[in-house]
């Protein structure tokens, strides 16, 4: 018989201040758009664990398995769930708060022809819109105990994710990546190693590179100027992905820098050591 126990945010969600682990990032960060870090009670072998239908990272670190769940922006606020499946196919469920979080409004203006799209436009970014979420959503299995990154590119970052975005006046999703500021050709490297699964020149996001670092954790890197990768290319911390540009629906030259867990949008903030 599968056996059930309910285990609660209290007894199991980690955080720094409690435990002294060294788990330098993500953060536990709660919250629609955030990050919930779980400690688990597991064995020798990795343990799977599903959130909203959707596996989610698993890394050990001093002995001790930890789930690092992304939270999507419209996830509801109270608690939440995850299963969590033992080698001998024992289930458990985790409970964890979802705490609220109010993200800003942003309004910008851009070319009409990146709002009023044309039926042979939609068609396009309906098209590339398979290619982002199957990168997005792609499941590579390898073992991890860090998710740590380096900073892709110096420049001012915004606090722009999760912005609820107005463009030409019109409401838009909602703003799922750092916008960091820099000059046209400044050079763009892998925060962390991985496999480029795709890139390519879209509609919305220009000329964009997806890495997969693991375990459902990519990052994604839109409006480069050029490309300086190939599909399936193996890359190292610092690599040279490409160079930033103003390429597909920008107002000026930037880097759009999207991290993501178990196919979610999350906070990249919050996997990078603090800006000088």
């Amino acid at each position: 018989m599968i056996r059930r126990l309910v285990f609660h945010c209290i007894a199991t969600v980690i955080c720094l201040a409690q435990t002294g682990i060294a788990i330098a990032r993500p953060e536990h960060a709660p919250r629609p758009g955030g990050t919930a870090v779980l400690r688990l009670n597991a064995g020798d072998v990795r343990p799977v664990v599903l959130f909203n239908e959707k596996r989610a990272l698993v890394l050990r670190q001093d002995q001790t398995w930890f789930a690092v769940i992304g939270i999507p922006l419209d996830q509801s606020i109270g608690e939440a769930t995850a299963t969590v499946r033992a080698a001998n196919d024992q289930t458990s469920t985790i409970s964890f708060a979802i705490e609220p979080h109010a993200y800003p409004e942003q309004r910008l203006t851009v070319k009409k022809s990146f709002v009023d799209l044309t039926e042979e436009q939609l068609a396009r970014v309906g098209n590339e819109r398979k290619i982002i979420d199957a990168a997005l959503g792609n499941w590579r299995d390898t073992s991890l105990t860090d998710v740590a990154l380096i900073e892709p590119v110096s420049g001012r970052r915004s606090s722009s994710f999760g912005l609820r975005r107005f463009f030409n006046e019109q409401p838009r999703s909602p703003h799922k990546g750092m916008d960091i500021a820099a000059d046209q050709g400044t050079p763009i490297v892998a925060p962390g190693d991985g496999i480029v699964t795709a890139s390519g020149k879209f509609y919305f996001n220009g000329n964009t590179v997806f890495v997969d670092h693991g375990q459902g954790f990519v990052t994604m890197y839109c409006h480069l100027d050029e490309i300086d990768v190939e599909n399936g290319q193996q890359v190292t911390a610092g690599t040279q992905l490409g160079k930033v540009g103003a390429t597909g629906r920008v107002t000026g030259p930037h880097l759009h820098f999207g991290t993501y867990l178990n196919a979610t949008a999350v906070d990249p903030s919050l996997f990078l050591a603090p800006a000088d």
